[in-house]
């Protein structure tokens, strides 16, 4: 099998769950601590020996771009001031890996997204990575999946177990044990199931490890749930037919996870991060344990 290089991120969506945060201000550059939420997302990428990077983005993106460019007015400043420490850390966005970017255009779903990836991608196995899932880099999740797959082809996603009453916010995938711990045969998969209709507790998060067998499957999927092409009806089709693009396995991820999607989970993101800095953690726990015995 190929080793995987290559990895995409989806980041054209509008962000309204932030607004007016987003109104123009990307929602891949809200600040987790103190780096944009795409950055940890390239990072991983970076640490799992995926060097180039292709970004679905749309309007109103231009500060991703930005990011992940020199800066050499900043960069002169920061040289100038001696002021190393800061200049490191802005040089890093721009050297993590090689960044490339192509418009959505007609925003039609994460399937249609990841069909923008077509022409970069040809015919090699990929990742796909959501932003609003950071996965610690303790728990090096993304590599666990690329290695499977290089081992058994096909396609990989990233499965997590949630309480019955928030399977329907998710994929949810109909699995058989394997040998291996922590890994799954995908028999089945379905976008956001009714109560009581999941086929279990396994939900679908934001990593995927995908032959480019998945590309046809998507040029030909219909609109599915809320109008859009939805990736799990293509991987739903795979998981089914293995002759169309191998099987599909899960990692059935235990590690930690830091949830962006919406404003609850964003804020604590932040303070769980926060906590664990070794420049931040100290001072700040302090301070938190009494801000919340006051307001007990």
């Amino acid at each position: 099998m190929r080793k995987i290089q290559k990895a995409v991120i989806p980041a054209a969506g509008l962000g309204t769950r932030f607004l007016p945060a987003t109104k123009a201000t990307p929602k891949e550059m809200l600040p987790v601590v103190d780096k944009p939420a795409i950055q940890y997302v390239v990072e991983e990428a970076a640490a799992a020996g995926l060097s180039d990077v292709l970004m679905i983005t749309g309007r109103n993106k231009r500060a991703l771009e930005d990011h992940f460019d020199r800066n050499y007015e900043l960069e002169s400043a920061l040289t100038r001031k001696g002021d190393d420490e800061r200049l490191v850390r802005v040089q890093e966005s721009s050297e993590l890996a090689t960044v490339h970017y192509v418009r959505q255009g007609d925003p039609r779903g994460l399937g249609h997204a990841v069909l923008c990836a077509e022409p970069h991608v040809g015919d090699e196995p990929f990742a796909v990575l959501l932003g609003d899932d950071l996965i610690d880099p303790r728990d090096p999740l993304l590599a666990r999946m690329t290695e499977l797959q290089e081992r058994e082809g096909g396609s990989v996603v990233a499965l997590m177990e949630v309480a019955p009453e928030q399977i329907h916010m998710y994929g949810c995938a109909a699995v058989e044990a394997t040998a291996q711990d922590d890994v799954v045969r995908v028999t089945g998969l379905v976008e956001k199931p009714e109560p009581g209709e999941a086929p279990s507790s396994l939900a679908v998060i934001g990593r995927y490890v995908l032959d480019p067998a998945v590309f046809g499957v998507l040029s030909e999927t219909e609109p599915g749930r809320g109008g859009e092409i939805q990736l799990t009806d293509a991987l739903q089709q795979l998981a089914v037919d293995e002759r169309i693009g191998g099987p599909v396995h899960g990692v059935v991820f235990r590690g930690r996870r830091y949830d962006t999607g919406d404003r609850g989970d964003y804020l604590r993101a932040i303070v769980r991060l926060a906590c664990e800095r070794e420049d931040l953690g100290p001072d700040f726990r302090s301070w938190l344990r009494g801000y919340v015995a006051a307001e007990l």
